[in-house]
């Protein structure tokens, strides 16, 4: 039996940053949790956070040396994604490369997923 594809994966660069942010904590901190919230104009943004623990129905992944934390909700709109790390002349930020999302904001802060597919009406019976 072939072990499942991760949820997400890391990039060398975001799995650096996050184990030297992680290192700055003053609290014990085990992984990042990330997950979607809706707001932005596009509907969803994503977030991440210090995680203390994992908590119940989370999906953990582990990549390149750091754990994430997958807020059950959020499951279903970051699978496949990588999360990566850039650095721009004016600044530096995490990215998801979400093979999920049909639609970005102009200011790249919200995005929007495909909706989900209409369900069929039953079929009458003879």
């Amino acid at each position: 039996m072939r072990p499942l594809p991760k949820a997400m994966t890391v990039t060398d660069r975001a799995a650096e940053r996050v184990k030297s942010l992680m290192a700055q904590s003053d609290t014990p901190i085990v992984g990042v949790r990330v997950g979607v919230r809706a707001r932005g104009c596009s509907g969803l943004s994503y977030y991440m956070e210090y995680a203390a623990d994992q908590k119940r129905f989370e999906e953990k992944v582990e990549d390149k040396g750091v754990t994430l934390f997958i807020e059950p909700t959020s499951t279903m709109f970051l699978l496949g994604s990588e999360m990566d790390y850039v650095e721009e002349e004016f600044g530096a930020r995490f990215v998801f490369n979400n093979p999920n999302e049909v639609d970005r904001c102009g200011c790249g802060e919200s995005f929007r997923v495909a909706d989900a597919p209409q369900q069929m009406e039953p079929m009458a019976s003879a």
